[in-house]
């Protein structure tokens, strides 16, 4: 029996206050763990008030590190989800045809590493057995072609353009369409309606969900995605720094603003281990996105390292493996429990 067979097990020990138990009920889900026995799930807590909150979050706390191999336990809260369990019912289609979900990653500013998580993101959510497409909006920086390791042309068949699969997911992108060593310059208009074309007039067929690698900042294509597709949800990444956080303060501040839900925050290039010392320091701090995350009162998503390793994954067109994986793997547990995946 593997160790989140035995930490489910666990789980269904533990009374929900609203009947039956916390696995029974779906208010756990999306249960990692490790390979060095850290596991992590997502917590609903609707319909409870704060100390009765808390007093299920500590139960679940103990019965997961209560499971012998388990070092330690992470839990994600949130508070928007439907009474039902998410298995109960289909979630609706989003509003796009033959797309369940739409899931925009974004930040503030640029330079936190957001492409690298979204491609990331996408193909954790693959493994996690979803559909998945992987869609490029950063019209003017495109990043996903180098990302999983395109090098040609997007098809146009039937009118239609085709997106490309890689490991497992498909995949479309402006650099696609453009020439590589030329810039894009367009107007905010003209970014916007590409956005919508790419979703709209791409052979995307049937998807779970649609992972959108928005570009930086809160201008004419965040608007658009926000009031012509209506995403599911935003993911707003990172780095630990207060000048990165001042931006992902304000990209939050719009997706509240136009009625977008945000998933979560997730800290990126937080610590760095010294390969021939072991030493670990943390260049651009530590913590700081998952305490703004606590201010606004979003969940916190996780924690991804400064590793060469996703460095090089990413230079190469590959997803991340091992414990980076792993990371990623918990981030995408966590948007799968409160998307309804």
């Amino acid at each position: 029996m593997s160790l989140k067979d035995k930490v489910t097990i666990a789980l269904a020990a533990v009374a929900d206050p609203a009947g039956g138990d916390v696995i029974a009920s779906g208010r756990a889900a999306g249960i990692v763990v490790k390979d060095d026995g850290q596991a992590g799930l997502v917590l609903a807590i609707d319909g409870l008030d704060r100390t009765a909150a808390e007093r299920l979050q500590a139960a679940v706390e103990v019965a997961v590190k209560r499971v012998p191999g388990i070092t330690a336990a992470r839990i994600i809260l949130t508070a928007d989800r439907t009474s039902a369990p998410a298995s109960a019912a289909r979630p609706a289609e989003s509003t796009v045809p033959g797309i369940r979900k739409l899931v925009a990653v974004a930040s503030g500013k640029g330079g936190v590493g957001k492409s690298t998580v979204a491609a990331n993101l996408a193909f954790a959510l693959a493994r996690a057995g979803q559909a998945v497409g992987l869609l490029d909006a950063d019209i003017h920086g495109p990043s996903v072609p180098t990302l999983l390791g395109i090098t040609g042309r997007a098809r146009v068949e039937n009118d239609r353009l085709q997106p490309e699969t890689r490991f497992g997911i498909k995949a479309l992108s402006m650099g696609m369409m453009t020439d590589p060593n030329k810039a894009i310059v367009w107007r905010g208009p003209m970014a916007s309606s590409a956005l919508v074309q790419m979703v709209e007039q791409c052979d995307w067929g049937a998807l779970d969900v649609l992972v959108i690698d928005l570009p930086p900042g809160t201008g004419d294509v965040q608007l658009t995605l926000a009031q012509k597709l209506k995403p599911d949800g935003a993911v707003i990444v990172s780095t630990p720094q207060d000048l990165a956080l001042i931006d992902a303060r304000r990209a939050v501040a719009m997706f509240n603003d136009v009625g977008v839900r945000v998933l979560g925050v997730v800290e990126n290039m937080a610590g760095y281990c010294c390969p021939a010392c072991g030493h670990v320091s943390d260049p651009f701090g530590r913590g700081g996105a998952e305490a703004e995350a606590a201010t606004m009162g979003v969940p916190f998503l996780g924690r991804i390292p400064l590793q060469m390793t996703v460095r090089a994954a990413a230079d190469a067109g590959q997803p991340v493996s091992g414990d980076s994986a792993a990371i990623f793997d918990e981030i995408a547990a966590g948007v799968i429990a409160t998307t309804g995946l």
